[in-house]
């Protein structure tokens, strides 16, 4: 062994210096250098603890975490205070018992989940795997938490990765194994891991002992995507080390016998672990009121308080020598400072102490209701809505802006080829595009020829000879039942992106007229050569630029390569006898013209870059009677379409819907990806049969340069090629004339302006398009950009940065081969559902990084544009002013914002700047709806981050990509779909759902109910706590303002807490002011959470004005009814008591707008609760509530009848304004209703009324609409009778009542 890097002189080079460094050193726990085994040991183990507490530290631990509320802490300052002598209200015994109950009643919560937590962990260290021991020379099983860095870990197929390794060997001969990350980010398609380079691949298994490399490696971080460090071999050599040498921790080895890594990162250091986040918890806008209006709680507390103090003092001032007072020397001013700590334990309950922990109660039971929502199941994908922020769920019912994505979000994401254009050659596939009109078609009639969710068709277990081996299923880590059934081995698996409408694309027979060609000497014409090269190119790049992984039914899902002779061509006879070798169909009989052309050098010409070769680009040529598949036949030598489902079908694994559309097109023409290794790809082409090529480089797409690219070794000319696919706006700058003759510029020129105007054609239409491109490199140029990029891929700082401007250098002066178009349907009910939320006065912006025709075709097609709106398509940096003007004019004129705003990714860029940010908004705040294409990332997370800073406004993103995770973050909700592209969307979000269209229902709906619901709640427990407290403040002025209270302290500590506390919580979980279908009906409705109507501050003061009113009618009827009475206090006390408790009970009644059995049986339960308990309480308490005796009295004053008396009479005045208010809200709601109802008929009324020789009957009371009850029901019975029956005077009055009613005049 050896010592790592030598110090530098005057730098300590001890174990805990170097962890300090950025870089993470790791060497074979098997080594015997001290030094390294400290480093080793010094890393953090593979046990995993989520809990947050142990058994000794929970009390302390859990006490601490609630002294963070500050409210807990005020109330257990004022129970301590009631332990002075001199300030204490009541017994202090008493005066703990509301904290105790509410610190209790989170901790037991906090110990159910932590328990929960730590049975999860308990199972999770308790699994095994197999670690190399030392000392028995072999393989061991070991409990995961027994695993460190350096071990060496072998697993089988099926078994999860217990933390994250390096992979140093497999038992497939190509050096790789394949992964499902189901457990990381939901995505059930493989992934392939290789080896590190250089080391072995086939043959015995490593063997540790000999392994004595050192890896350096960044430290730990919680990037899913990103690995950085190097091997550095005994011989000081050096290999890069990425992604795909890394198998992390959760994920599961897949169709791999065996594989072997030395564990890099360990536990809580592991990717899984440094994303495992937990739920999200976010301040609501309605927790922000509620602080506020606390703290005037706390402001009308103290004021309350200081005025019983003064009060207090001025009383002992103006009172001398009094017989009824103790000797005592303090002053007034004193006793008044005594009298207002006093007045603060009385009145405590002025701030709500329940209040907190009934706001979480009533979440949980929210989300509860959100998350069994069947509406929100989808069957197809065997899943339900999640709701992962537990304490914004009000935020939905108050939401302003929408910014949603377009791809996976209003759209299918099921890539689906729909036409392309090659050499500048437009192919329209107009049988492709009969095929998915029956699709449609079939799915409207719910005859859907899709398959479901990926989720509902998991990926089977290898069953193979060579990996047969039982383990922990994946179901264990994720929840499921340990009793499922997994699926047959014998039944067929589906994949991802796979479907029957994915899959069998019918080709254009123009192309395949061409393609046949390969198959026939007519090929050798001149004038047809180059333009054929384009199109096997252009399949070409369609099979291998991706990285699909290649498998076949009821196999292994990856399929080997065989040995193919890679040596190039050198005749057409060389050709045929490659046709035999592979079994297929021979070349045409067809009589081939006359050439003179070698055949070896039009092979070269052929599949080379051809720069002097004349082309003249043709037009689709007429259809001829030779069929549509005559040289293009099935490998079994029967016709037909080219993806008939049989024996030999391959399955493609893909990690976007787009990579799987484009090789599923490649293969229906019969340039098929049959297999895929670590080194080697297997293609079919037409007319040449199977061919092994060379895999050089894989440069992945990003979202910076918005393009991916492979670097091959062609196997006929046995050139480095670049075949690269990407957006069509960074593709067409790339693809430049290559340097040569003018008639290949010519070419070049008419291929770029053929191909833009098919673009722009397939935009309007609506189609994702994707440009194709190649470059031949010579083996000078290659070897140059191969040592800068092999430096870049050995680079740890910086790598990212380096292998960017790599892959720049290499991705220039393009050869644009042709273009895609890719539909993308809109997913059911989209429009319906933007139309909703525009109507609820929700403003929907599309954030997409799709063409502008693509975005506006896209747009129009949701509802999201009108036909009568204007398009600001024009926004650049000089004409925002411009615009803005023209909106304001517009609006002048026709009274309502009719325009849309169309922006791209460049005019953002200049929108965003400082200068332009408040015109960009001003105009954007004006239009209906704004659309952004070519956004990336960033910009989608700015323009949401902008519009919620500056407009100061409630916002929500929705997307499904880990494009969109940026902007659901910055929005104050964000929802992501759980749709075909992974769960990195819903791992970022606070609510996870599966189609779009479930947001109108969790908005309108769900939104509305939680925010009503909440706010509601929050003024009812304002409004009982100081309406109870100010019956302690008025009698204060009757009793010297000397603290005392006219209850005893039992009842007084009980009225808040048990009492009247279980009504709000029903009344929070359970009441609905409007029914779902009326919410739906009519989106409108929202608009009441939008402008937070529920709970404005005006309707705080006014329940505060409200509980004041009442207080007094509740203290000063008792007052006058024993006026001159020998009544003494506590006889005083019991009518205003049993009066409050019937006011508030009652005043829950008025405000419900649902009353079911529960509510009453929880109101009368709190009613008897109170009177038995008083009654009990007054029968068999002598000396529990000192120095007062209860003794007798309760049961006294109920057994007379001006108890009742006083009791009825205090609660009908107390409650007679809140009636009236209530009644009269009810009109106006009715009348707005009916408005909103008969809006839909005014022009037919206006119509109908217009007539001259209709007597117009005036209207009567009866008839009027503002009380009149509309059921749903009656749209259809009202347009019958509007439409059908004669007109009669009295149907007359009726319309006419409708019509002053629309038009203000009723």
């Amino acid at each position: 062994m050896y010592s790592l890097e030598r110090p530098v002189r005057g730098q300590s080079s001890s174990p805990k210096d170097r962890l300090g460094r950025k870089r993470r050193t790791v060497v074979s726990s098997l080594t015997e250098d001290e030094e390294l085994t400290e480093i080793l040991k010094s890393y953090s183990s593979n046990k995993v603890t989520t809990t947050k507490y142990s058994f000794l530290s929970f009390i302390p631990k859990n006490l601490f975490e609630q002294l963070h509320r500050c409210a807990n802490i005020y109330f257990i300052f004022l129970a301590a205070l009631n332990f002075v002598p001199v300030v204490n209200a009541f017994q202090p015994e008493i005066s703990i018992i509301p904290i105790l109950l509410v610190l209790a009643v989170t901790a037991v919560k906090d110990l159910w989940e932590d328990y929960r937590k730590h049975k999860s962990d308990k199972f999770i260290n308790g699994l095994v795997c197999e670690i190399y021991s030392r000392k028995q020379q072999t393989y061991v099983d070991q409990r995961w938490q027994d695993v460190h860095v350096g071990d060496f870990v072998r697993l089988s197929c099926n078994e999860i990765i217990p933390a994250d390794m390096l992979l140093l060997y497999s038992s497939d001969p190509h050096g790789v194994c394949y992964i499902e990350t189901a457990n990381l980010d939901g995505e059930t398609n493989l992934k392939q891991r290789q080896l590190v380079r250089d080391l072995p691949r086939q043959g015995s298994e490593l063997t540790p002992e000999n392994f004595h490399s050192r890896i350096e490696c960044e430290n730990p971080n919680n990037d899913l995507s990103r690995f950085r460090g190097f091997m550095e071999y005994p011989s000081k050599a050096r290999v890069g080390l990425h992604n795909n040498n890394l198998l992390l921790r959760s994920c599961t080895i897949r169709n791999t016998e065996t594989v072997i890594g030395i564990v890099v990162y360990a536990g809580h250091e592991t990717k899984a672990m440094k994303n495992n986040n937990g739920p999200r918890y976010k301040r609501s806008k309605l927790e922000r009121r509620l602080n506020v209006d606390v703290l005037w709680s706390v402001v009308l507390l103290v004021i309350m308080c200081l005025t019983a103090a003064i009060g207090h003092g001025l009383w002992l001032r103006n009172l001398k020598d009094a017989s009824f007072l103790n000797p005592d020397t303090t002053s007034p001013a004193l006793s008044g400072f005594y009298l207002f700590w006093t007045m603060i334990i009385v009145l405590q309950v002025l701030i709500p102490i329940s209040l907190y922990v009934s706001i979480e109660i009533v979440k949980l039971c929210q989300i509860f209701f959100i998350q069994n929502d069947v509406d929100f199941y989808n069957e197809y994908m065997d899943s339900r809505i999640q709701c992962r922020a537990l304490n914004i769920t009000e935020d939905l019912g108050q939401i302003q802006y929408v910014f949603s994505d377009k791809t996976g979000t209003l759209t299918e994401n099921k890539m689906v080829f729909r036409r392309c254009t090659i050499a500048g050659v437009e192919y329209p596939h107009e049988e492709n595009a009969r095929r998915l009109e029956v699709y449609k078609e079939d799915e409207a009639m719910g005859c859907s020829h899709t398959l479901k969710s990926r989720a509902s068709a998991k990926s089977l277990s290898c069953k193979s000879l060579s990996c047969n081996r039982s383990s922990v299923s994946l179901h264990t880590l994720t929840g499921h039942s340990e009793g499922e059934e997994s699926p047959s081995p014998t039944l067929p698996r589906h994949s991802a992106f796979s479907s029957p409408m994915e899959k069998d694309i019918v080709p254009d027979p123009f192309l395949v007229q061409k393609l046949n060609c390969l198959s026939s000497p007519l090929f050798l014409l001149r004038d047809a050569s180059m333009e054929l090269t384009y199109i096997v190119d252009f399949f070409m790049a369609l099979a291998i630029c991706n990285t699909v992984v290649v498998s076949s039914p009821n196999q292994p899902r990856h399929v080997q390569v065989p040995e193919v002779s890679r040596t190039p061509l050198k005749s057409l006879e060389d050709i045929k006898m490659l046709f035999q070798r592979f079994g297929l169909p021979r070349f045409s009989t067809l009589s081939p013209p006359h050439t003179t052309e070698s055949p070896r050098s039009f092979t070269r010409r052929l599949f080379s870059r051809g720069k002097a070769a004349s082309f003249t680009p043709s037009p689709s040529p007429t259809p001829t009677k030779l069929g549509a598949w005559s040289g293009l036949e099935n490998s079994n030598g029967a016709e037909g379409p080219p993806c008939e489902p049989g024996a030999d079908e391959l399955i493609y694994e893909a990690e976007s819907p787009d990579e799987a559309a484009l090789v599923h097109a490649a293969r229906a023409y019969r340039c098929t990806l049959q297999g895929r290794s670590l080194e080697r790809l297997l293609v079919e082409l037409p007319g040449m049969g199977s061919l092994a090529v060379r895999l050089l480089h894989i440069l992945p797409f990003d979202s910076t340069r918005k393009r991916m690219s492979v670097v091959v070794r062609h196997p006929l000319t046995n050139q480095v090629v670049v075949y690269t696919k990407g957006a069509d706006s960074v593709i067409m700058d790339l693809a430049e004339s290559p340097e040569g003759a003018e008639q290949s510029d010519g070419r070049q020129g008419h291929i770029r302006e053929q191909t833009q105007k098919h673009l722009d054609n397939y935009a309007r239409e609506g189609l994702r398009t994707l440009c194709i491109a190649k470059k031949v490199q010579t083996s000078t140029e290659y070897e140059i950009w191969l040592k800068r990029h092999a430096f870049a891929e050995t680079s740890i700082e910086n790598r990212e940065e380096l292998l960017l401007e790599s892959a720049q250098r290499l991705e220039t002066n393009l050869t644009l081969l042709g273009a895609t178009g890719i539909v993308d349907r809109l997913q059911e009910e989209v429009p319906e559902t933007i139309e909703a939320l525009q109507r609820a006065g929700v403003k929907v912006w599309v954030l997409t990084g799709d063409k502008q025709e693509t975005a506006i075709n896209i747009a129009c097609a949701c509802k999201l544009l009108r036909s009568t709106d204007q398009l600001l398509t024009e926004a650049c940096k000089a004409l925002l002013l411009e615009l803005r003007a023209e909106v304001e004019c517009g609006e002048a004129a026709e009274g309502t914002s009719g325009f849309t705003l169309v922006v791209d990714g460049r005019t953002l860029d200049f929108a965003l700047q400082e200068d332009l940010k408040g015109d960009f908004l001003e105009l954007s705040r004006r239009c209906r709806a704004v659309v952004c294409c070519r956004s990336t990332p960033l910009q989608k997370s700015h323009v949401v981050q902008l519009v919620r800073d500056q407009l100061r406004v409630m916002t929500l993103a929705i997307g499904d990509g880990a494009n969109d995770v940026s902007m659901i973050q910055v929005a104050d909700v964000g929802i992501g779909i759980s749709g075909q592209e992974g769960m990195q969307a819903v791992m970022s979000s606070d609510f996870a759902i599966s189609r779009f269209k479930h947001l109108r229902k969790l908005l309108l709906v769900h939104g509305h109910w939680c925010y009503t619901r909440l706010a509601n709640m929050i003024l009812y427990f304002f409004y009982k706590n100081v309406m109870y407290v100010n019956l302690l403040f008025w009698y204060q002025f009757f009793c010297g303002f000397s603290g005392s209270v006219m209850t005893n302290s039992w009842v007084l500590i009980f009225f808040n807490l048990l009492f009247t506390s279980a009504p709000p919580l029903l009344y929070g979980i359970l009441d609905k002011d409007v029914s779902a279908e009326t919410l739906i009906k009519l989106p409108e409705l929202y608009k009441s959470g939008q402008n937070s109507k529920a709970y404005l501050p005006s309707t705080f003061w006014l329940t505060m004005l409200d509980a004041l009113y009442q207080s007094l009618v509740c203290f000063f009827i008792p007052y006058f009814a024993h006026a001159g009475s020998d009544a003494d206090m506590l006889s005083f006390g019991s009518p205003i008591n049993a009066s409050a408790l019937l006011i508030i009970l009652l005043h829950q009644v008025i405000e419900s707008r649902t009353l079911t059995w529960l509510h009453v049986l929880v109101l009368v339960g709190s009613a008897l609760f109170y009177f038995s308990f008083t009654l009990v309480f007054s029968v068999v308490c002598v000396t529990c509530s000192p120095p007062t005796n209860p003794l007798g009295v309760d049961k006294l004053q109920m057994s007379q009848p001006l108890f009742y008396g006083v009791c009825a009479l205090t609660t009908v005045l107390a409650l007679l304004p809140r009636i009236t208010a209530r009644f009269e809200t009810h009109v106006i709601k009715k009348h707005l209703f009916c408005k909103s109802f008969f809006k839909p008929f005014l022009p037919s009324l206006t119509v109908t009324l217009s007539d001259s020789s209709i007597a117009r009957v005036p209207m009567s009371l009866p008839v009027k609409l503002q009380g009149l009850e509309v059921p749903s029901l009656c749209y259809s019975l009202f347009t019958w009778w509007l439409q059908g029956s004669t007109l009669t005077p009295f149907k007359a009055s009726w319309l006419a009542a409708v019509h002053a009613l629309l038009t203000g005049d009723g």
